[in-house]
């Protein structure tokens, strides 16, 4: 019944598949699907073997609640499943327990018709299935109420069969997601994953701290890396810069992917402002988020550090305190630094790594009134950016180095004025949402154009992480979800007008400003510099288990979960062994931080 919802409920990528295809999810979901049956029956199956040596009214009124209450959990998984898929681009797993510590900043990424109708369906489909196992439940007890000894031991051998199928099978390795993945089609073998058995299994498979990417021997991964990397540490290029310290601005737009950025390719109406913006300085033509969310962006803009492929290390302050910071080194360089957003910054322990940044002033949502807020996330763009053009414009020390988070753009996608693209689906309501944070960002920089300050500075605008609207082709996971833009703006700019293609990505951002800036870049062992054009540039980006990597002229997509590449071009062989590389390295340094 969940598959038969699931593909119901995202019918549109269900249409992509063939009908054939469509039965095969329920053909290879069954053993997951029987696997959880089985796991679920294994305590009642007990109860009921040895129910002649005790009250049968006590196991029957356990037996009835344990269904019910494990009807009402799944319940609610399901539909937290069906809703939380769209954004994650996985089946539910352990990353739910990542917002339960700001249970009201999760809740905010769904409209308040979806939270309702959420609940609605929740209940629904509880009753539904409540009532479904009570019918069934009457004509069970009558069956069962008297037991026989004899019964009793002639069922203890079918209690291995139930953990057979628990298991899988005699085979050496017990069942795993793998099993069920037959199509190159992402989605179809999403579709047949069986959700809440893969719910449970990532609660009980925690990292053990070992590494479960490891191809290589660690010097054999590290100098694949640095094999490449190395030739790509120093620009050969002319300093782009007129100054050598400049005032740095760092805008963060939120969720803004390369698809909706006509200057990009993209499309031509959503970003009139950046657009035309993109004319007057450095744009960058080939660059990527390395992660989809932005507890996975901000660590790898400030500390030039890939996601992992589960965990996510802003989320543990225990690792974040050793990890290098952007900001850290522009306090060494004379520089005052400041962080605004204009939402609640507790939301996935943000405020413990920024405070470990040793950023010196921070701005939240705390300081704007409630009435300036939408119902979910903060302040809206527009009031957040006035706020932090006004306390630019006080006269201040220079050089500085501020960083703005914008949200409005953010799901449920609430804006002030007109949704220029409709409310109708949630494609258009993310265009419509950055065409609200384009006209907001357009009015800011026109505003820094009148300042003193603008003269001697840098405003660099990159999105925060790709996304997955408006829908692309090909796989969920290919580089048009986590290609987004970068443009270098100001004063501080000798060069205007230009595009730049070199492949680049997050974490090179830091490398290359403390590159231009005569700063410390040893710690930011990952990043490489983006002003070096040589096609040995590459990018690697991260989802949930799996990776991208690609160059100007050649891609690898790769799924730890089917164990196979999802996307490759026919020269990817290098990159294979590239992605795997770095993949071990950092998910071996994520492991080793204290």
């Amino acid at each position: 019944m969940a598959r038969l919802l699931f593909l119901i409920f995202y019918f549109n990528k269900t249409t992509d598949l063939e009908f054939l295809t469509i039965l095969k999810t329920f053909l290879y979901g069954l053993r997951l699907d029987a696997s959880f049956a089985a796991y679920l029956c294994l305590f009642p199956f007990l109860l009921i073997i040895f129910r002649v040596f005790t009250n049968w009214k006590i196991i029957e009124v356990f037996l009835k609640w344990y269904s019910i209450i494990i009807i009402i959990i799944i319940s609610l998984l399901l539909v937290l499943d069906l809703n939380l898929y769209q954004a994650w681009g996985t089946r539910l797993d352990t990353t739910l327990f990542n917002y339960l510590n700001t249970p009201e900043v999760m809740i905010a990424s769904a409209s308040s018709s979806q939270l309702i109708l959420g609940i609605i369906a929740w209940f629904i489909i509880s009753f539904t299935v409540i009532k479904l196992f009570l019918k069934f439940f009457i004509n069970f007890k009558k069956q069962i109420k008297k037991g026989l000894w004899l019964q009793t031991f002639a069922l203890l051998p079918a209690l291995a069969l139930l953990i057979l199928i628990g298991r899988g099978g005699l085979q050496t390795i017990p069942i795993n997601q793998s099993n069920v993945y037959f199509s190159n089609k992402m989605f179809a073998n999403h579709a047949a994953l069986n959700f809440i058995w893969n719910f449970f299994n990532t609660i009980t498979h925690k990292t053990d701290g070992t590494n479960p990417y490891k191809y290589f021997d660690d010097e054999t991964a590290k100098n694949i890396i640095n094999k490449r990397r190395n030739s790509l540490l120093e620009s050969n290029t002319d300093s782009i810069l007129n100054t050598n310290k400049p005032n740095v601005i760092l805008i963060l737009w939120e969720s803004l992917s390369a698809k909706v950025v006509g200057s990009l390719g993209g499309e031509s109406g959503v970003t009139p402002n950046l657009n035309k913006l993109s004319k007057e300085g450095i744009l960058f033509t080939n660059f990527y988020s390395n992660g989809d969310r932005t507890d996975k962006g901000i660590p790898a803009i400030l500390s030039g550090y890939y996601p992992q492929p589960i965990k996510r290390i802003m989320r543990m302050p225990n690792k974040t305190r050793s990890l290098p910071m952007l900001p850290k080194e522009m306090n060494t360089l004379g520089y005052k630094t400041a962080f605004y957003y204009g939402g609640d910054l507790n939301f996935g322990n943000m405020n413990t790594y920024l405070r470990s940044a040793e950023i010196q002033e921070i701005v939240d949502g705390s300081e704007f009134d409630e009435k300036d807020w939408n119902s979910k996330w903060g302040a809206y763009d527009d009031v957040f950016m006035k706020r932090f053009a006004k306390d630019i414009s006080k006269k201040q020390p220079e050089p500085f180095f501020k960083i703005a988070l914008t949200l409005s753009s953010h799901e449920p996608y609430e804006i002030k004025g007109e949704y220029k693209f409709g409310k109708k689906g949630e494609d258009n309501k993310y265009r419509s949402a950055h065409v609200y944070t384009d006209k907001v960002i357009g009015d800011f920089i026109a505003f820094a154009k009148t300042q003193d300050w603008y003269k001697n500075s840098l405003i660099v605008i990159m999105a925060d992480h790709g996304h997955s609207s408006p829908k692309h082709e090909g796989p969920y996971f290919s580089p048009k979800k986590f290609q987004i833009p970068m443009l270098w703006l100001g004063g501080a700019i000798h060069k205007s007008g230009i595009e730049i293609n070199t492949v680049s990505s997050q974490v090179d951002f830091a490398y290359t400003l403390l590159d231009l800036l005569d700063g410390n870049k040893d710690k930011f062992i990952f990043g490489k510099n983006i002003f070096n054009t040589s096609d040995r540039q590459y990018a690697h980006y991260v989802f949930n288990k799996g990776y991208g990597t690609l160059t100007k002229d050649d891609l690898y997509v790769y799924d730890y979960i089917g164990k196979k590449p999802i996307l490759n071009s026919k020269d990817s062989s290098k990159l294979d062994s590239l992605g795997k590389a770095i993949t071990q390295i950092s998910y071996q340094d994520f492991l080793e931080r204290k």
